[in-house]
């Protein structure tokens, strides 16, 4: 197996950010072709801390490094969980790391909390996250927040 290969089967973990992890958190950086698209972690960790909505998950490969942040909120108007701030180090990106958060944010949200409908929200002009997002099943609604694009899936009844 070579090292893509390897690279491809490592799973991720999504724990709480705490007292122990959070400045790994706060440390990471995307690339400069996203940062256009995404805030600092340090936005999105006082975002969570002060905004009252959002709540943080940060991003941890299988064998422990925090690689990237995200976080979710509950829509009680229309029961949706939505989940925002996705982001991956720029030294982990390009590995299939940010589809396995998505992926696993989702399973963990409807397992925990019982979430069946999931949204987010990108830029128009973020191809990258539009076709990983459309890739997992996110289907563009008309809808936008603020200036972008929101998609919604929903999780066929158990």
């Amino acid at each position: 197996m070579n090292e893509a290969e390897k690279t491809t089967q490592v799973q991720v973990n999504l724990v709480p950010v705490n007292a122990e992890n959070w400045r790994r958190v706060a440390g990471l950086e995307v690339a400069a072709e996203q940062r256009n698209y995404v805030a600092t972690p340090t936005y999105y960790l006082c975002l969570c801390h002060y905004g009252g909505l959002w709540q943080p998950l940060a991003i941890q490969a299988e064998r422990g490094g925090i690689i990237g942040l995200l976080m979710w909120a509950a829509d009680e108007a229309d029961g949706s969980c939505w989940l925002g701030g996705i982001l991956i180090d720029q030294k982990q990106q390009g590995k299939g790391y940010g589809r396995r958060a998505v992926v696993a944010a989702i399973a963990k949200l409807a397992r925990e909390h019982g979430y069946r409908q999931f949204a987010l929200s990108y830029q128009p002009g973020n191809i990258r996250a539009r076709q990983l997002y459309l890739s997992l099943g996110f289907v563009e609604t008309g809808e936008t927040e603020d200036d972008e694009v929101v998609a919604r899936l929903t999780l066929p009844a158990v």
